[in-house]
């Protein structure tokens, strides 16, 4: 059975919208994403596409966050460029995300049925790559 969704965060999706619409050009970046920090503060973020696999927006944000000292993410969410809306997380964003921050909050749906929902949520019987590294003593 799932968890239990949170109230969304609108004005992250928001955020995310906007740096879509504004710095999202050609085809190098078509995805923002933005987090919000449990202090409060949202961070912004948009994909570095190429042929190669260059990181999903999700991505980038976690590496901007820690730029700017943010460490602890309760909120995400990825929003396409010419407004086509929310968009979930891929499968290696949500391991990612589910080893970074666990108990991370993920919105996801489209239109009326937007919500968040616990990132475990998106990877039933998952895999945490901590619990699998060997003790180094």
């Amino acid at each position: 059975m799932p968890s239990q969704t949170n109230r969304v965060d609108h004005e992250l999706i928001e955020a995310a919208a906007q740096v879509a619409r504004t710095r999202c050009r050609g085809d190098n970046h078509t995805m923002a994403a933005a987090a919000r920090a449990r202090d409060g503060r949202i961070v912004t973020a948009v994909n570095a596409y190429h042929f190669t696999g260059g990181p999903c927006a999700e991505l980038v944000v976690v590496g901007a966050a820690a730029a700017q000292g943010v460490y602890e993410l309760e909120t995400i969410v990825a929003v396409g460029d010419r407004e086509r809306g929310v968009v979930p997380p891929c499968g290696r964003c949500r391991q990612v995300l589910l080893d970074y921050f666990p108990g991370l909050e993920v919105i996801v749906g489209e239109g009326d049925r937007v919500r968040a929902v616990p990132v475990t949520d998106l990877l039933p019987e998952t895999y945490v790559w901590a619990d699998h590294q060997l003790d180094a003593g």
